[in-house]
């Protein structure tokens, strides 16, 4: 068994160890940009043993002009005659896609015949429209970003290139982050949603419903961990990978202390006061900020019941303000589906990219009372 190497690592030794060399040899002058972007926990660093099991391995992504799209089965065909069978103890060659697994492929030792590379060769055009749906970021239409997976653009931005001669770093750029219209609006819904439930962890606690008390509590740290990440300018991943980002998140350990003791806590009194102290800390961290004027709060009695909150309402209202005049004005306030656990199947699915738009009503002219 080969000793772990995480993933960017390994592609880009194969890249410049291998796959340039015959580039240069067989089609030289060829114009490109090669990379690991997109999917997969290597892109983002989280890739362990664990991940070497399917769509990991010895592998890029080859970008070329649409002139040159046509020399793809050629450049395909070198590459399988010409690359090693493993790459420093890891598999070059890959099976078929499996399209009742979503098209998955798996490293298979072979030791004769031509290699099946896990190499990818397209525009850049082409690749954006598979990834995010759109083809221009230069286009990108304020709505357009509610459309958008979240881990898909962080799985973007996160990209690196071996080989940038296409200039494809500075093209993504536009990506980098949301808008500001856009971090305002799913700021605003991330608070909203707290105060709908801000008094629940205690009440369900209180009624003997413990089940229900740890579920609120656990959605309401969810919320604050997605707000930390707006605060930060980072995109957040999906389920999968968004407590490993959490932890490694440049944000204050208080806030990371107090949400892990909140999910942590065994007695009802201290869930509920680990769970507000998180909210006081990031309506501190929204001070800090400067996205809206300060708002000032306190922990404080819910209209007079043996209940603590920060009344995290006030929050959601002193940023909607900036949302007057601009598209997201009359929207509820629901985020996006790629912040909603367990939504990734829709929301990475750029199928659903105009129907996910359509919740929004962007073309309901009718105004909200």
């Amino acid at each position: 068994m080969a000793a772990f190497i995480k993933g960017l690592e390994l592609c880009k030794g194969f890249f410049l160890d291998v796959a340039k060399p015959i580039l240069d040899r067989y089609f030289p002058g060829l114009p490109y940009s090669a990379g690991l972007i997109g999917y997969g926990s290597d892109v983002l660093g989280y890739d362990d043993e664990v991940s070497s099991d399917h769509m990991w391995g010895p592998r890029f992504y080859l970008f070329v002009e649409q002139r040159d799209i046509g020399k793809k089965t050629e450049i395909l065909r070198i590459f399988s005659e010409n690359f090693p069978y493993c790459y420093k103890g890891y598999s070059v060659h890959f099976s078929e896609p499996d399209w009742n697994d979503n098209g998955v492929q798996r490293p298979v030792m072979i030791h004769e015949g031509k290699v099946n590379p896990l190499v990818f060769i397209l525009t850049w055009e082409d690749f954006l429209s598979e990834q995010i749906g759109i083809s221009d970021c230069s286009v990108i239409s304020l709505p357009d970003w509610l459309s958008f997976s979240e881990h898909r653009l962080l799985s973007l931005v996160s990209g690196t290139m071996f080989i940038d001669q296409l200039d494809l770093m500075r093209r993504i750029a536009p990506l980098r982050y949301y808008p500001r219209e856009v971090k305002n609006y799913l700021i605003a819904s991330n608070w909203d949603m707290i105060a709908s439930e801000q008094a629940f962890v205690k009440r369900c606690g209180s009624c003997g419903d413990e089940i229900g008390s740890r579920l609120v509590c656990a959605r309401i740290a969810e919320r604050l961990i997605r707000l930390c990440f707006l605060y930060r300018e980072v995109y957040a991943p999906y389920s999968k990978w968004l407590g490993t980002a959490f932890h490694r998140l440049d944000i204050d350990y208080e806030i990371k202390n107090s949400i892990e003791s909140a999910l942590r806590a065994g007695l009802l009194s201290q869930r509920e006061e680990q769970l507000v102290k998180a909210q006081a800390l990031v309506a501190d961290l929204h001070n800090q900020s400067g996205v809206t004027e300060f708002v000032d709060y306190r922990i404080e009695s819910y209209f007079g019941r043996d209940i603590q909150v920060i009344f995290a309402e006030k929050f959601a209202q002193a940023t909607a303000e900036n949302l007057k005049d601009n598209v997201f004005e009359t929207l509820p306030l629901i985020g996006t589906l790629s912040q909603i656990g367990g939504f990734s199947s829709v929301s990475n699915d750029c199928f659903y990219r105009e129907q996910i738009k359509n919740l929004y009503g962007f073309n309901n002219e009718k105004k909200k009372p």
